[in-house]
């Protein structure tokens, strides 16, 4: 459920020109540095619960809370950064009387045998609380156009605050996920579909709030997202008060398990994405996956970029400024999400890539540079193509989880520091992106102030060097993930 408004116009310009410079960084005489799809944060403003779906017709389709809670709208793109300053249609309005008629939350968009459906939660006018799952159907070729059909209360009908319904197919079976409260508990409830609005069986309950992180505020698993990937079946949820609180969980059932079994689910004890003061960022939630232009998987979530909790007057429902955000999803080795923390505003960050020990990342550890496989803390593996500290035509590397820090060489070692304004430092701090001396589509980056030396690996430390034979050349050469 939940939030967001529209001061799209200023901000979709100031992506823009974010856009072009990172373009600028990264353009045609460094192929490899274009190598990853990157975005810029945020992508929509005051824009909640994001849902997008990518189409086989060509087209990313965008949907989200509206803050007035009165309406469903809808954007299209060819790119994921395209929806940032795609137009934006109403596709429909609350009613004016009656059911659907308040708080119209958190649409998502599906295309379903040759169909598109909405589903969305909603009030009544009379009872703005008597919250329940709604879904629109339309057989358009473009969503945009309509028209819409009402196809009523996901059925059968719900007799409790309910909302947050999703759907997906696993193993040839359609399943409607949502949550649903329950005494004092939000709880996820999992059931097989009969059609796209119409559930069989009595629904499986596979997640309640037990842990603290999931009980703050408010007791709350809601906003069931689902992600099928190496075997198993994932499930994100979002957990405690809509506040700074607000927090991604994470289930995990076998792909060949009962997924109406809840034994069947297992839950990850602490969260996969919480609110991060080192970023910027505070409740990130209510996600959903894409997949982007290069196949990366996406996680698509909205967050707040100040810290504010209940209490004091402050009523998290009524601040629109939640904002939809797009960051990469990478791989552990064990096959399960890594999701790291939720980026800096700006240009999303990037991994270095070991172009010879191709299972290794370039990260920090205690603020040295080294080379490591499997790093499981995904943020210090992660840095920002910036323009140079000592030059704009060059690069510098910023630190992910230490905004500020850079990478830098000092006595011929590299570090993550920060940035003291210094004229020395933003010279170590500076490079010159270069074809990679291993692999032109790769990169590898030179020295401003030791021309002729490289950022390379040794024996698992990165030193800044120069590199005259095959090993020194490919121990120099990078891949961007």
């Amino acid at each position: 459920m939940r939030l967001t408004l529209h001061r799209r116009r200023p901000m979709a310009a100031i992506a823009a020109l974010m856009m072009a410079a990172t373009a600028a960084l990264v353009g045609p005489a460094a192929p490899a540095w274009a190598a990853a799809v990157t975005f810029t944060n945020p992508l929509a403003e005051q824009r909640a619960d994001p849902h997008i779906y990518r189409h086989t017709d060509g087209y990313y389709y965008f949907t989200a809370t509206v803050p007035e809670y009165d309406r469903i709208v809808l954007r299209r793109a060819t790119t994921l950064q395209g929806l940032a300053t795609a137009t934006e249609r109403v596709i429909w309005r609350r009613h004016g009387s009656g059911e659907m008629g308040a708080h119209i939350w958190a649409p998502e968009i599906h295309r379903i045998d040759g169909r598109w459906y909405v589903y969305f939660a909603a009030g009544r006018t009379e009872d703005i609380w008597a919250i329940r799952p709604y879904v629109l159907e339309s057989s358009a070729a473009n969503p945009l156009d309509g028209p819409w059909v009402e196809k009523g209360q996901l059925q059968p009908a719900r007799g409790s605050f309910s909302l947050d319904a999703t759907t997906f197919v696993h193993n040839g079976q359609r399943y409607l996920a949502w949550a649903e409260y329950a005494g004092s508990n939000s709880n996820i409830y999992l059931a097989r579909a009969v059609n796209p609005w119409t559930y069989a069986g009595t629904p499986a309950l596979i997640a309640t709030p037990t842990y603290a992180w999931e009980t703050r505020g408010y007791r709350v698993n809601e906003g069931p997202a689902v992600l099928i990937r190496n075997g198993r079946v994932f499930m994100t949820y979002s957990a405690s008060a809509t506040d700074a609180s607000y927090a991604v969980g994470l289930l995990t059932a076998a792909a060949g398990s009962n997924l109406l079994n809840p034994a069947s689910w297992s839950k990850r004890a602490t969260p996969v994405l919480a609110s991060d003061g080192r970023t910027g960022q505070y409740g990130p939630g209510h996600n959903s996956f894409t997949v982007a232009e290069d196949g990366s998987d996406v996680i698509v979530y909205h967050s707040r970029n100040y810290e504010r909790y209940l209490g004091n007057g402050y009523d998290p429902l009524s601040d629109p400024n939640r904002r939809t955000r797009l960051q990469r999803i990478y791989w552990n080795a064990d096959g399960t999400p890594n999701f790291g923390v939720p980026v800096p505003d700006g240009a999303t960050p990037v991994r270095l890539r070991s172009h010879d020990q191709p299972d290794r990342y370039l990260r920090h550890w205690e603020f040295r540079v080294r080379l490591e496989p499997n790093v499981t803390n995904l943020a210090d593996s992660q840095f920002r193509i910036v323009a140079g500290l000592s030059n704009s035509s060059a690069i510098s590397l910023e630190s992910t989880n230490y905004p500020g820090y850079h990478l830098r060489h000092r006595n011929h070692q590299l570090w993550v520091e920060r940035n003291d304004g210094s004229s020395l430092f933003r010279q170590d701090a500076t490079f010159n992106r270069r074809a990679g001396l291993a692999d032109a589509a790769k990169v590898s980056l030179e020295s401003v102030n030791f021309p002729g030396q490289y950022v390379r690996h040794r024996e698992g430390l990165l030193y800044l060097e120069a590199v005259p034979d095959a090993t020194g050349r490919a121990s120099a050469t990078f891949a961007l993930d």
